[in-house]
């Protein structure tokens, strides 16, 4: 796999205007508009309901870029984004390669026989939120709480920027998380699935491994009970907390590490990492490779009937813990301005305030990966709701079909953690 980011020589405007903005990317349209000095702060006075105005219209983005000869030699070509927010077009050299219309899931589209090696113009236009809602609501009178626009349910759109009983109606838009070009030939990994057994002294790890290749659309799979596909193999490599490898095999029917050190949520014990290496192969070579710090544990739902009815608790490695946490929702309106090091600094003072549980509220999004990072580095166990939050949804065909997308590309970035 080869890849290049997309992220430098971006300019934006009001979709029809003449004047261009330099722009961040990831970044989003009230975060270049701030930084260019064309509107004030959203949450001084009444400044919100210019802020709100803003996003009546139409914005686009756009940059040129070159594609080096070790992206175009490969057999496919990808335009890759981890999150367009949320209602828009996409081009390449003035030609429209797809819509997208969800701010949670991955967009990617096929450039191979577009691209060319020099000045190549990639544009996005986001449109108006407002609009979409409004139009929507009125096809369809679907009603969320007293508190917002209505019509954002009909939007996979972080609900809250919509307004909320605890924050105001600020909708932003924007390119909001990484943007890439991905090369590869025969084939590149679509995910790795590790699960656990633990015995007396002993952990036990079966992996799974999502593959999509070159010529084919659909996901393919293969594992401990078909170790080759076509060709293709895998190795896996675990090394402990201090960095010493403790298992390398290919295609093994189980990665067995003897001694464990078990991960606990904070209150209950360390919370050791061993770092997983999975490299996707063909003939030997190096196609592709995943990488994750994991935590070893078991963890369930532990429900049970007693006296009083059914008891409802976490259970991690055979003890149930007293849960202590809070929601987490949006550290900002402004999503580029959410940094790791501000996310880890607010999950550190819930640590420290004996927190070991948090709840990623339903109204916002899936948080980014160094949130979950930090989660497992401080003890803290996740309790992660879908995006449906204080809601009524018409679960039409195509409203299914796009949210069972979402669900794949979160779970499978989310479900390593704790």
């Amino acid at each position: 796999m080869t890849e290049k980011t997309l992220h430098t020589g971006w300019k934006m405007r009001r979709l029809g205007e003449m004047e261009w903005l330099p722009a961040t990317v990831p970044g989003s349209v009230y975060g270049d508009l701030l930084a260019n000095g064309r509107m004030e702060n959203p949450f001084w006075k009444d400044n919100e309901d210019k802020a709100l105005e803003l996003m009546e219209y139409d914005y686009e983005y756009t940059m040129q870029f070159d594609c080096p000869e070790d992206i175009l030699d490969k057999d496919r070509i990808l335009l890759h984004f981890d999150g367009l927010d949320t209602i828009a077009d996409v081009f390449l050299n003035g030609e429209h390669l797809g819509d997208a219309f969800n701010m949670h899931r991955i967009w990617e589209y096929d450039i191979r026989e577009k691209v060319k090696p020099a000045e190549n113009e990639l544009r996005v236009v986001l449109h108006s939120p407002n609009k979409y809602i409004r139009e929507a609501f009125r096809e369809c009178r679907t009603l969320g709480n007293d508190d917002t626009l209505e019509g954002f349910v009909h939007i996979r759109k972080a609900h809250y920027m919509f307004g909320w009983d605890w924050g105001p109606r600020l909708p932003d838009a924007g390119i909001w998380r990484e943007v890439e070009l991905m090369a590869f030939d025969t084939a590149r990994l679509d995910g790795v699935y590790i699960t656990q057994k633990h015995e007396e002294g002993r952990v036990s790890l079966s992996v799974q491994v999502d593959v999509k290749r070159t010529g084919v659309k659909c996901t393919e799979r293969f594992g401990r009970e078909e170790k080759e596909l076509e060709g293709l193999s895998w190795r896996i490599k675990v090394t402990d907390p201090e960095g010493v490898p403790v298992f390398e095999g290919l295609c093994p029917e189980e990665a067995v590490i003897e001694n464990p050190r078990l991960w606990w949520p904070n209150g209950y014990g360390s919370q050791p990492l061993y770092q997983v290496e999975v490299e996707l192969l063909c003939d030997g070579c190096v196609l592709d490779s995943w990488s994750k710090k994991i935590g070893l544990r078991t963890m369930i739902i532990h429900r049970e009937k007693d006296e009083y009815g059914e008891q409802f608790a976490h259970e991690v490695n055979g003890v149930r813990i007293f849960a202590m946490g809070a929601d987490y929702i949006p550290e900002d309106n402004i999503l580029p301005r959410v940094k790791p090091e501000r996310t880890y600094e607010l999950l550190k003072q819930a640590r420290n305030a004996h927190f070991n549980c948090i709840r990623v509220w339903g109204g916002g999004n899936y948080p980014y990966d160094g949130f979950w990072d930090a989660c497992d580095e401080l003890g803290l166990v996740v309790w992660e709701d879908f995006m449906f939050a204080c809601a009524v949804y018409d679960l039409t065909e195509e409203f299914e079909q796009d949210i069972t997308e979402e669900f794949i590309d979160n779970i499978k970035r989310i479900r390593h953690h704790a």
